[in-house]
Order: structure tokens, then sequence, then C-alpha cells
């Protein structure tokens, strides 16, 4: 009897040691998100603590969209210019508000989760790598950056900081490039051999020369410095913000760089393409006077046709060419399709051996050609659909942030829109490379010698093979004091 009565003390002594320690061990738990896990790890149970830079336009738009998903707080905004911040501002009146990133992200990181970069080209790759070198997850808005040299470093730093990455492609999400690739699977329309892509941009001056300095002076509510940020420095001119800075090579990377990452992402994603192995092209002139052509190397030109030759993959019947059209240039209108039937402003066509089909920006409202083969074909479904669409892009991020790295998959992870980002950019050095001038042998005046060639694309080594003198552009130099900090 004393010998049970000792063993059920003993037991009674080992239950509470055990729920004392439990409960310790609770407490324990309950301690700040930054102390937990380390880089790129973040509680199942918290909400994703946001922080916006670039903040107006299409900054604004992303943190709206984003704060809908209802799994995010929108806690910190930045932007050099306080007008366009205003709707953000007083949309998210608790966000505290800076200027600078970099001072943003020194004095908040700790309470910061995820960072969506909406600035200009020229300086998302510089902040999206500050934000993941500090373990951010990060949305970047298209083209994720301004030279391809950056954008393979982004690529290479997601995966060495296990950050959950997305570019703002919101097409990517769309059940429209789903279905088109469900039909692609299914062999509706065959082996595919040819693909175009054309769009109305831009719709901003291209084509002219840099204004001459006229002492235009800079809006107080903007900080010019913090703009140019790491690009060279030069003196604000009146309407270059906030949207004419995409027609120029310092800042913007032209039609295919804003419009790109909405067309060539359908087929780059249905047909399994990689960068291409070539690139020509040929773009639109400019004359300032009888015979006598413009040269603006400053500017992108105002329009332009583009071919780049990708290697054969399984659903194409040889290597494809896509042929990229802007300026308001566009292919041949399929004899599928009717004359009163619309061919869009915005398109993708895939021409097959048994088929076309169709869609327009964004993968949106996809079809078969002629259009009654939409009544007749009924392919089952097999590419999942993104809950939410379009509009799912955003939370897609959200959801696996807050999951953490490699637990959801994404639509276009920087694993998908650095290749398709460096493709685009691959294109603009034969755009770019049209302008470069060389001395004529003999005589005066001068020569373009890239204006007749097709370029050939090292991938392993980043750089052209055949014309050196573009390789100038695959890696800019920047500003002194600024840096990508790869």
């Amino acid at each position: 009897m004393i010998e049970e009565q000792k063993n059920s003390t003993a037991d009674n002594s080992r239950r509470d040691f055990i729920k004392n320690s439990a409960i310790a061990a609770a407490a324990f738990m309950i301690v700040p998100r930054h102390v937990l896990g380390g880089k790129g790890f973040l509680a199942p149970s918290d909400r994703l603590m946001v922080a916006g830079v670039g903040v107006g336009g299409k900054g604004e738009s992303n943190l709206s969209n984003i704060y809908k998903g209802g799994k995010a707080d929108i806690a910190f905004l930045c932007d050099v210019d306080d007008r366009r911040a205003a709707n953000s501002v007083k949309s998210f009146p608790k966000a505290k508000y800076y200027k600078d990133y970099r001072e943003m992200l020194e004095k908040e990181g700790k309470n910061i989760d995820g960072v969506v970069v909406s600035t200009p080209d020229h300086n998302h790759a510089m902040i999206a790598m500050a934000a993941m070198q500090l373990g951010k997850h990060v949305y970047v808005e298209k083209p994720l950056a301004h030279d391809i040299y950056e954008a393979r470093k982004l690529t290479e730093a997601a995966a060495r900081y296990r950050v959950v990455t997305q570019m703002g492609n919101q097409g990517a999400s769309g059940d429209g490039v789903r279905q088109l690739q469900d039909w692609c699977d299914d062999g509706v329309i065959g082996k595919v051999h040819n693909v175009y892509c054309w769009t109305d941009r831009p719709i901003w001056p291209q084509g002219i020369p840099w204004p001459a300095a006229g002492g235009t002076p800079v809006p107080k509510e903007l900080d010019w410095d913090l703009w140019l940020g790491s690009a060279p420095n030069k003196p604000y001119i009146d309407k270059l913000v906030p949207f004419n800075w995409r027609g120029w090579w310092d800042y913007g990377t032209g039609a295919i760089g804003d419009m790109g990452c909405h067309l060539v992402e359908p087929p780059f994603r249905v047909l399994g393409l990689s960068t291409p192995i070539d690139v020509q092209c040929s773009v639109g002139s400019i004359y300032v006077d009888e015979f006598k052509r413009g040269y603006f190397p400053d500017s992108c030109p105002p329009s332009s046709h583009v071919i780049m030759t990708f290697e054969k993959t399984k659903k194409t019947k040889d290597d494809l060419q896509i042929h990229w059209m802007d300026g308001g240039i566009k292919p041949a209108r399929p004899e599928e399709l009717g004359a009163n039937e619309s061919f869009g402003a915005n398109g993708v066509l895939f021409e097959g051996t048994k088929g076309k089909m169709m869609c327009d920006v964004y993968g949106s409202n996809p079809r078969l050609l002629p259009l009654s083969r939409n009544n007749e074909v009924h392919t089952k479904q097999k590419i999942e659909r993104v809950k939410g669409g379009v509009d799912g892009h955003y939370w897609q991020w959200v959801e696996a942030a807050i999951a953490g790295y490699g637990k959801i998959q994404l639509s276009s992870p920087f694993d998908i829109a650095g290749p398709l980002t460096e493709t685009l950019l691959i294109a603009n050095l034969a755009i770019r490379g049209t302008e470069i001038q060389k001395a004529k042998a003999t005589g005066t005046g001068f020569d373009y010698p890239g204006r007749d060639i097709k370029l050939l694309w090292d991938k392993q080594n980043l750089r052209v093979t055949n014309f050196d003198e573009v390789n100038q552009y695959i890696k800019r130099e920047y500003r002194q004091g600024w840096s990508l900090g790869a």
C-alpha cells in the first residue's frame, strides 16, 4: 500500500512536470516573427507584413490587390515622389512612410516580411536584391530587371536566399494561358512552328532626341536624386515622371519591356521555351530632313519587328521563331479569321501543323481558329487553375510567403520570370544594336553594322558572340554610390 502511494505520488509529480514544461515551452514560443527560423521563415498563422517601394500608379494597384486578398497588411510605404504616393498614403493611413528604400530596410527590416517593388525599370534589381539579402520575400513589377545581367543575378539570388518571389505579369496566373496549354498539350493545333506577338505600345514618346537642358525646376515633392538611383546623373526634364521614362534607355526597356512579359509569356509557358539562340530585328525610322535619318541613341525607336529563334521543344515542329511587333505593326491576318472578326490591338497567334490559336494580352480570351472550332473541340482540363485567376496572382504570392519557401507553387517565380525577362532584354540588344555607329573606313559619315545582321547568343556566358559592340548593354555601370550588391 505504501509502495503504491509512492508510485502514485511519483506519477503525479511526473505529470505536473510535463504539464508545467509544456506551458513553459508554449510561453517561450510566443516571440516576434523575426526571431523564428532565420531567413525566409514566417509563422504559418501570421499575416504578411508588406512594404511597398514605388506606391503610385501600378504600385498603388499592386498594393491594393495584395491587400484585398485578406492575408496581408500594408505596413510600410516608400516613394520618392509625394504626389504619386498620396493615394496609397490615404488608403493605408497606418503605414509608415519613407522616401529612401535603404533607410526603410535598415530601420524596419525586422518588421517586414515581404517587399513589393513597383518603381521604374532601372531600379527594380537593386531594390529587390537588397530585400532578398535581408531574407524578405519579393514581388517585383515587370520586367524583372533593366539589364540581362541583373535578371540573371536576381534569379540566382532567389534560390540562394530561399525567398518566395513573383514577377508582376499577372496574366501568368490567368485561366486563358492554361486553356492554351491544355489545347497544345492535347495536340489540337499540332506542332507549333511560328508565333506572332504584337502590341499598340509605345503609347509614350519614342524615337526623339533628349531635350536640351533648359533648367526645368524639380517639383518640390520629388527627390530627383533618389528617383535617378542607379541611372546616370542628368538634369530633370519635364514629363519624364511619372510615365514617359519608358521610352528612354537609361530608365526603361521600351515597348517589349512593358508588354513582352504579358504577350511573350503565353508561348514561353505553353511551349516550354528557354532563352533564344539568336535574334534579329528591324526598327522604324525618323527622318529629320530629306534623306537624313535621325540619330537618337538615348531613345527607343518608334516601332520594331524582332525575330527570336528558340531551340526545338516537344511541342514545336523545329526550332521556333517568335515574331515581336510593336508601334502598331501587326502580322498578316490569319485566313481563318473572318473579315469582321477582331484581330486585336494586342495579341498572340500560334501557328501549328494542325491549326491555329490566339489570345489577347495577359493570355485572356483564348480561342481556336476558325472561331467555329471553339464549339467543336472539347478538351479535358488538365492544367490546374489558379484560385482567383489574374487577381489570384497577388494572393498566390502572399500565401506562398506565409507558407514558406518551396511550399506553394507560383506562376511567375524568378526561376521562370528571370529567363523570360532575359529573353525580352536580348531582343532589346538587337534593337539597341541598330543605333551603334562606326566611322566609315573611307569618306565621311558613319556605318551602322548592327542593322542588318543576326545576333548569336551565348546563354552560359551572357554575351553576343558575333557583334561585341552590343555587349556593353548587357551590364550597365551604376551611378557612383549605388550598387546591385550581388
